[in-house]
């Protein structure tokens, strides 16, 4: 049979559980994942996931597969943004080596309009930024495209429209019927869900609420500044082989500061970012 994704072949909708060699192999089958798998009960649609084929990328929390895009949802009002999240988003997706887009919702909400501020910061950088409106389907289109051909998982904390965005997209909203694999994530008290949606053939969404949460503790702090895009060419001109940036005067990336050509409020999201890896190393050496 050939390659099928995750409980689907062609228009049809199954249920498929994993044989039971796979625990013995320490996988499991998760959402974004392309499988083989047999038939079992047509009538019924239930089926049995023979094969995981190779992953181009995994993420262990939340559980994803092959995803090839993030898309950083940021509200621009009601909740405030939340940069420094966006930040650990962000050099995560770096650390995967896959595409980010930010999407700036609720723009008209903000009076102020700083959410332009936030834009020319993330545009400078080379991340494409996209500014919604999402009760009122304003940006909604320019979005859809930028998601073609792309397996896209959609993050942001709660209440910054995630879902209206996501019903926007599809004209609707979503119910259970839309959705192609539902994978529980059970945790004391509470229970969450990662849903892949199809948006066209070649078009996924997953709706993905434990990004909102997540650790970047697969990135070791030393790395970290390979991950600040426009940090990594200034990392050269610092005085000390193995300069942290944070402590030292000759330092590329604060010379670069000091000439405008690094935002000084990301640099110091990186030294908070910087610092949480710090000690997250010093209490594991206890």
């Amino acid at each position: 049979m050939s390659p099928n994704k995750l409980g689907t072949s062609g228009d049809k909708i199954y249920e498929a559980t994993a044989r039971g060699r796979f625990k013995k192999e320490e996988i499991s089958p998760v959402v974004g994942d392309f499988v083989t798998f047999e038939v079992t009960d047509e009538e019924n649609k239930k089926a049995v996931i023979d094969k995981i084929l190779d992953r181009s990328v995994y993420v262990k929390r939340p559980k994803l597969a092959n995803i090839t895009q993030i898309v950083f949802v940021v509200s621009s009002k009601d909740p405030k943004p939340d940069l420094l999240m966006l930040d650990k988003q962000l050099a995560f997706a770096e650390f995967l080596g896959i595409k980010s887009l930010i999407v700036l919702n609720k723009i008209d909400l903000d009076d102020k309009e700083e959410f332009k501020e936030i834009k020319d910061i993330y545009e400078k950088i080379g991340y494409s930024v996209i500014e919604t409106e999402a009760k009122n389907q304003k940006g909604i289109d320019k979005l859809r495209q930028k998601l073609e051909h792309n397996m896209n998982a959609f993050a942001g904390n709660s209440g910054v429209g995630k879902s209206t965005l996501i019903n926007g997209i599809f004209k609707r909203d979503m119910t259970l019927e839309g959705e192609i694999s539902q994978r529980n994530k059970r945790g004391k008290n509470t229970t969450t869900s990662i849903k892949l949606y199809q948006v066209d053939v070649d078009t996924y969404i997953a709706d993905t609420p434990g990004f909102s949460t997540f650790s970047i503790e697969e990135i070791g702090r030393k790395e970290l500044v390979n991950y600040f895009v426009e940090f990594k060419d200034k990392v050269s001109d610092c005085e000390f082989v193995g300069c942290t940036h944070i402590k030292e005067e000759n330092c590329g990336i604060k010379k670069a500061i000091q000439k405008g050509k690094i935002d000084l409020a990301r640099y110091e999201r990186f030294c908070k970012i910087d610092q949480q890896l710090k000690e997250r190393e010093e209490r594991r050496k206890w």
